[in-house]
């Protein structure tokens, strides 16, 4: 199969292409900006690539088959050409997964508002410790890992992100209903993609869809702890678990502590003790990332193997994978520097509750410093005013808030836009010290000059992007302090 892709340089775009030339496919692709680290990544696995979108230049490489990225719209010549001529099947990324990755595989498919990189990828490295070769999407950097794309064997299960956005200007469906979930697991449901969702019930009946191509042989698996999951419908054809901290869960997660020497919980099935967990990766969120990942690992071998499931007990007699050491993704929570004077941190966090949690975490391991929360206001949703007030709410957490510019601002009318100014002034009036800047590295200068005393400090950039070097530079000069 010659399979050509139109927006090959995004992450998942390209991540798919390198899985499809392991796969033995002939691979190529076009893109506005074919530049590294992703063109050569791609090079290096044999894709060869096209800078633009000349149609003769696709046409001439007489591809079987079109994939066309979500990125990507009307007006585009590629497309324009596809559509118009009809000579070449074309589908959208998440079709092209479900059909050509997934296929008749067991799938381990996590979705949800937060967390679904993580657990993604901690049900991949559990899996290898139960001794399978699993397939995996990533939609990160994960640090247990060889990387955030691997095909496995044929038969083994494929664990993949279940993404709520849309795929493809021609296909309006969430991402996650062309991935086949055999077992399906739902961390939680809050509004957001505010460019394509009207509200939490309209993102909440996209999940209900979900629901519905679970098979009867598969699992669901629920965070018994968030209202908007456990009022989605029921899925009375298949088994459903409920994974939390409340009494009602049938896994709970028990005894939860946190400070700076790590994390230590307890994991209990409807009563009866299963394992004890003492790692790194912080906060409570995170502890139910591992449990739904461990639950899911285990009902997906079981699904691989054709092996019955004891609802009394799903973990007798199996070994419980180590995840002592596991460091999760990369730009969650990532210490980047680590000095007596500053701690500097990443986190990818873009949503208020997933921000207002790091926060937390973080106070119970550094109760000593001073916290200072820098955020840039990114992601699609971030960059309007849906979630200007509780973003303030979230961020004062933190003993200072340090606000970055709006991404794209001028694309965004003033009405819709975040207003971070009136989100500092939101936080001063509730006794909360920030300062809203307008170009970030301002923000980076005020940092640096403010570091001024001996009393300790912990930064933490909240962004889904570079935060226009920011991150970068304060790191530089804190590493001698």
């Amino acid at each position: 199969m010659r399979v050509y892709f139109i927006g090959v340089c995004g992450t998942a775009m390209g991540n798919v292409a390198i899985l499809l030339k392991k796969q033995g496919d002939q691979v190529a692709g076009s893109d506005a900006g074919v530049y590294p680290p992703m063109s050569d990544v791609l090079r290096d696995a044999g894709i060869e690539l096209f800078e633009g979108f000349n149609q003769q230049e696709m046409l001439d490489w007489k591809p079987d088959r079109v994939v066309v990225g979500n990125a990507v719209s009307r007006g585009n010549p590629q497309v324009e050409f596809v559509l118009r001529t009809r000579l070449i099947p074309f589908v959208s990324l998440p079709q092209l997964i479900g059909e050509d990755l997934i296929g008749s595989r067991p799938s381990l498919v996590v979705a949800g508002t937060h967390g679904k990189t993580t657990t993604t990828s901690l049900a991949s490295f559990a899996l290898q410790q139960l001794g399978e070769n699993p397939g995996f999407l990533v939609g990160g950097v994960p640090l247990d890992l060889s990387s955030g794309n691997e095909l496995g064997e044929p038969n083994s299960p494929f664990v993949i992100e279940g993404d709520e956005y849309d795929s493809a200007f021609f296909d309006k469906r969430s991402k996650f209903i062309h991935y086949r979930p055999r077992i399906l697991i739902l961390n939680n449901l809050e509004f957001d993609h505010g460019d394509i969702f009207r509200d939490l019930m309209d993102i909440s009946r996209s999940f209900s869809h979900l629901l519905r191509v679970v098979p009867e042989n598969g699992f669901i698996l629920r965070n018994g702890d968030d209202q908007n999951i456990m009022s989605l419908p029921n899925a009375s054809w298949c088994e459903t678990f409920s994974i939390g901290m409340g009494e009602n869960n049938d896994f709970r997660i028990l005894e939860f502590t946190e400070n700076r020497e790590g994390v230590y919980f307890q994991l209990h099935w409807r009563g009866k003790f299963i394992t004890e967990v003492n790692w790194g990766m912080a906060g409570e969120f995170n502890a139910r990332n591992l449990a739904m990942s461990l639950l899911g690992s285990i009902l997906v071998q079981a699904a691989r193997h054709e092996r019955t499931v004891d609802a009394s007990n799903p973990f007798a007699d199996l070994q419980i994978p180590d995840y002592t050491k596991c460091k999760g993704v990369k730009r969650r929570q990532e210490i980047l520097i680590d000095q007596p004077r500053v701690v500097v941190m990443s986190d990818f966090a873009h949503h208020p509750t997933a921000i207002e949690g790091t926060l937390q975490s973080i106070r119970s391991r550094w109760p000593d410093r001073k916290i200072v929360a820098c955020f840039e206001p990114r992601s699609n949703t971030a960059v309007t005013n849906i979630f200007q007030d509780r973003f303030a709410d979230s961020l004062a957490v933190a003993d200072e808030v340090l606000l970055g510019s709006v991404h794209r601002a001028d694309e965004i009318p003033v009405a819709q836009r975040i207003n971070t100014r009136a989100m500092i002034q939101r936080m001063q009036d509730a006794g909360k010290k920030g300062t809203a800047f307008s170009d970030n590295q301002k923000l980076a200068e005020f940092l640096e000059s403010s570091l001024t005393t001996e009393e300790p400090v912990l930064v933490v950039f909240f962004s889904n992007g570079s935060f226009d070097g920011v991150m970068d530079r304060f790191s530089k000069f804190s590493e001698n302090l």
